[in-house]
């Protein structure tokens, strides 16, 4: 299965899902409209390893908190992410037991190469 945890409100979700070569088989889950689930992201964390690779350190709640003088546990990052839709790092995909976190160019080149196999 194909999966796409996103935000329908954020530009660079979108530009990037516009530049991959097909969606058709994805199944889009806009995280603040349909929140994610304690199984997905316990899905999300077998499959990357770690929660802080899930967690969003550019989130406006993180900087409000002062999150970046907290020493944060795998459970901390977990919780936050479960808190609130904001500090899922974004976009999300799943593709065959595989998964491609964030928005750098590295990931977005490694996920339309594993979509063009």
């Amino acid at each position: 299965m194909k999966k796409c945890y996103y935000l329908k409100t954020c530009d660079t979700c979108k530009r990037i899902i516009k530049s991959l070569p097909s969606v058709e088989e994805f199944v889009f889950q806009d995280i603040k409209e349909n929140p994610i689930t304690v199984k997905q992201l316990k899905e999300m964390y077998a499959l990357s390893g770690s929660y802080e690779k899930l967690f969003s350190k550019r989130a406006k709640l993180y900087k409000e908190r002062n999150l970046k003088d907290e020493n944060l546990s795998e459970n901390d990052f977990k919780g936050f992410i479960l808190e609130h839709y904001t500090f899922l790092n974004r976009p999300i995909f799943v593709i065959n037991n595989k998964i491609f976190i964030g928005n750098s160019p590295k990931m977005v080149e490694s996920l339309i190469s594993e979509l063009s196999k």
